[in-house]
Formats: C-alpha cells, structure tokens, sequence
C-alpha cells in the first residue's frame, strides 16, 4: 500500500509536469510474469495514455492495482519531464553553440590560428607544378 505522504509527492510531480487526471486515458490490462496464476488471472496492469503529450506508459511492478495506478502516475510525470529536460538542453547547448561562434578570439588564438595557415599555406605551396624552364 502506498503512503499518503507518496501520493502527495506523486500529485506534485503531475502538476509539475502539468498532467491533470482529464487528460488521462486509465485501462487496466492481465498480469503476467512471476506470481502465479493470481496474477495471470487479474487486471493489475495499468496503462495510462496521456493525450496530449502521446505518452503511454504501463505499470505492472506489484499485484496491486491501486498501488500500480499511482506508480503509473508517477512514471508518467517523470517521463514528461525528462522529455521537456531534453528538449529544454538541446535548445540550451545550439544558443551555447551560437554564442561560441561570435565570441571573439584571443590574441593567442588568433596568432596561433594564423599560424597554422600560414603552414598550411606553405605545404600547399610545394604542390604546386613546376614552371618549365
């Protein structure tokens, strides 16, 4: 049985992830796995479907359905948010990535930029042909 002091956390985390209990489609499925013929015989699986993300996510971890209905819950805010993380970041390092791109350069940097032209530049140079004399 879950404590009320979880269910409090897993409401939290659903409000934090911006899940509210309309937008989620409830269906419980049969067991399956270790435990039995009880558990292959009960619907103690629950998937919840949350429309407006497209997220599904199935819980079965105990033979209790109440207790398989908050963990669902709970997997599926936590899954949310590690999507909306991700995305968050990627936009965070292409900004990171752009204000690398116009930062200026050092004066070493540049030196030793120039540098490594310059000798590109002369091996380059070597391949040149010949001029026939």
């Amino acid at each position: 049985m879950i404590s009320p002091e979880t269910i409090t956390r897993i409401k939290s985390l659903m409000e934090e992830a911006l899940i509210f209990e309309e937008d989620i489609e409830e269906s419980f499925i049969l067991g399956g796995g270790p435990g039995g013929q009880k558990t292959n015989k009960t619907s103690s699986v629950v998937r919840l479907s949350h429309e407006p993300s497209g997220i599904s996510v199935r819980c079965g971890e105990t033979r209790s359905r109440e207790t398989n209905r908050w963990l669902a819950r709970r997997l599926l805010a936590e899954t949310i948010l590690e999507r909306e993380h991700k995305r968050k970041s990627a936009e965070q390092q292409r900004r990171e990535k752009v204000r690398r791109q116009k930062r200026r350069r050092s004066r070493r940097q540049k030196q030793k930029m120039l540098d490594d032209k310059h000798a590109h530049s002369a091996v380059k140079a070597l391949r040149r042909k010949v001029a026939p004399e």
